[in-house]
């Protein structure tokens, strides 16, 4: 399976990094293919970085680490081409006003993984994964020891949900699903199971309880 990770920003970039420590090989785009490369670079010979053309041709499972309204001008871009792959939103709709307070961008009984899904053309293969944690946290919560944190997703697909499970693992986290993809809205931002909601970051066993 080869896995490429669109956008090289906070939450793109390490988790690449995460990725590339647990073993796995990614394909890194960005709109910026300069910024792809620097990321590869630094990465290591685990990490190649190609457009976002070549990334969404090349890879069986493409995580769209880009902002919310960005992914869905990818989806609206790519269409039928994302058919057979599984596409990974990490996204949370949310915007920051002047006063630094955080909102969504979407009515508050919608999640951004069902509306993406819902986008994905008939054969692509929606899982929610990668948004519930802080790019911070994303970065000092992996391979955390000696409760290891866990990593949340959703997904209606369960031979794809098995396959990001891997990636949660390789990426240093206890893969747990919450449910299928209408779940997306707890390990979002303002969900229940959202590191701003709980206020930590729980391990494998602690989740269990909350779900």
């Amino acid at each position: 399976m080869t896995t490429a990770i669109v956008g090289t920003g906070n939450i793109g970039s390490r988790l690449a990094a995460n990725l590339v420590t647990g073993g796995e090989n990614v394909l890194v785009a960005s709109r910026n293919l300069d910024d792809a490369r620097a990321l590869a670079t630094r990465l290591g010979e685990r990490a190649t970085a190609v457009t976002v053309d070549e990334a969404v041709e090349a890879a069986d499972t493409v995580i769209l680490a880009v902002w919310f309204d960005s992914i869905k001008e990818l989806v609206e871009r790519y269409g039928d081409r994302l058919a057979g792959k599984i596409v990974v939103d990490p996204s949370n709709p949310i915007a920051q006003n002047e006063q630094g307070e955080f909102s969504k961008t979407i009515p508050e009984n919608e999640s951004a993984g069902a509306t993406i899904a819902a986008l994905l053309p008939p054969g692509a293969r929606a899982v929610k994964a990668f948004g519930t944690l802080t790019a911070d946290s994303l970065t000092s919560a992996a391979r955390r020891s000696p409760d290891q944190a866990v990593g949340f997703y959703a997904t209606d697909d369960e031979a794809a949900g098995r396959t990001v499970a891997d990636l949660i693992r390789a990426a240093g986290f206890d893969p747990l699903r919450v449910g299928g993809i209408d779940q997306s809205l707890r390990i979002e931002v303002f969900g229940d199971l959202h590191e701003f909601s709980l206020g930590s970051v729980p391990s494998l066993n602690e989740a269990k309880k909350l779900v």
